[in-house]
């Protein structure tokens, strides 16, 4: 009798669970073949930021919970490698899926890099070519001790090439992020939050910040906070608040100084924030995964960054890279609720089928079985 394949995918943030989740529900269709467990580093430690996620993405109970909290990047990235030191030397899997670009996608590819344990990185390949973006670095180390590189757009493909990886390390296979937004389109319309806020549709402004460029500092806390004031001008403004945002808006006390049509919120539900972001007149965001939300759904977005990762959101998409001066994000943002959109299309491979083709390729792969 052939021993079940043993797998396990790692999730540290929310935007992980949203990209483990299709890929979990896909494996289950394998169940005689395949142990797929799931280990939730604790890197989003806040219950609002990942227990909600699982829930609703109908994700089990983490089979492993590593509990590393928040800290410095070299203490985080330490932590997690101590702990999933110990899971890796007791499960021996065949196989490790990570995804994305956190702490968490790094840290645990170099432990079962130096176990010698088979690793896939789902969304691998992009760059922004700033290696000043922590993540940036987790991108790089992680694409290097990657067997198995799973390519979300075009200029994925053309990245890992120019770094020399194999070709036959590399398969394009879309945008995991969609699968979740695909599968669970008819409960995010569902969705109550708009007259919970009394918000029409088309007539107000989704805002997300949480980048230490853009709120660690009171230079960019305040421009944030005149931001918010200027649109709240014209629009409601929704924002549901990142725990480190919150906490820098508290320290330099400019909560008293937003315009009443800034609405902060709780870091929100995945089918609350998908329906905000679905009927928004615009998004305004620091994000990478909302980029690419946007242009599928065909939503406006404004990055408020000077490089993306996610180029296809640009090149073809809904998204725009304004930068970070205040004054070219507000001319930016007048000129979309003055009517001047950006029309786009959604990317090859975006259509909800991803983990579908990742599952396929892994079950098919004698090096893992």
């Amino acid at each position: 009798m052939t021993s079940l394949m043993k797998i396990i995918s790692v999730a540290g943030t929310r935007p992980n669970f949203i990209k483990i989740a299709p890929l979990n529900k896909e494996f289950s269709r394998y169940s005689r073949r395949v142990n797929h467990k799931i280990c939730h580093t604790g890197q989003h430690f806040d219950e609002k930021m990942s227990k909600v996620f699982f829930s609703e993405l109908n994700l089990p109970k983490p089979d492993f919970y590593l509990g590393v909290g928040g800290g410095s990047h070299a203490v985080q990235t330490a932590r997690i490698m101590v702990e999933f030191e110990k899971v890796l030397l007791v499960e021996k899997p065949d196989l490790i899926i990570v995804v994305g670009d956190v702490n968490s996608t790094m840290a645990c590819s170099i432990v079962a890099s130096k176990l010698n344990r088979k690793i896939a990185h789902v969304e691998a390949g992009l760059r922004s070519f700033d290696r000043i973006m922590p993540e940036e670095i987790n991108r790089m180390v992680t694409d290097t001790l990657s067997d198995f590189l799973f390519v979300s757009e075009k200029d994925g493909l053309e990245n890992l090439k120019r770094e020399g990886v194999s070709d036959s390390k590399v398969f394009f296979t879309g945008n995991i992020m969609i699968d979740s937004l695909v599968h669970y389109m008819d409960r995010i319309n569902q969705s109550n939050i708009m007259p919970e806020y009394q918000l029409d549709k088309q007539d107000y402004i989704l805002v997300t910040f949480h980048r230490p460029s853009n709120v660690d500092s009171y230079s960019d806390i305040k421009s944030l906070g005149d931001l918010l004031n200027f649109l709240a001008e014209k629009r409601k403004i929704i924002f549901p608040i990142h725990p480190r945002t919150l906490k820098n808006i508290q320290t330099h006390e400019l909560w008293d100084k937003m315009h009443p049509n800034v609405i902060i919120t709780d870091p929100l539900g995945y089918f609350d924030f998908l329906a905000l972001m679905k009927n928004a007149e615009l998004v305004i965001t620091d994000s990478g995964g909302i980029q690419e939300e946007t242009t599928y759904l065909g939503v406006q977005c404004l990055t408020v960054r000077d490089n993306t990762e996610r180029p296809v959101t640009v090149d073809i998409g809904t998204n725009q890279l304004v930068g970070t001066d205040i004054n070219a994000i507000k001319r930016a943002a007048f000129e979309v609720m003055n009517g001047k959109i950006k029309k786009g299309r959604i990317p090859r491979l975006w259509d909800g089928k991803t983990a579908e083709r990742i599952v396929n390729i892994i079950m098919e792969n004698p090096e893992i079985a």
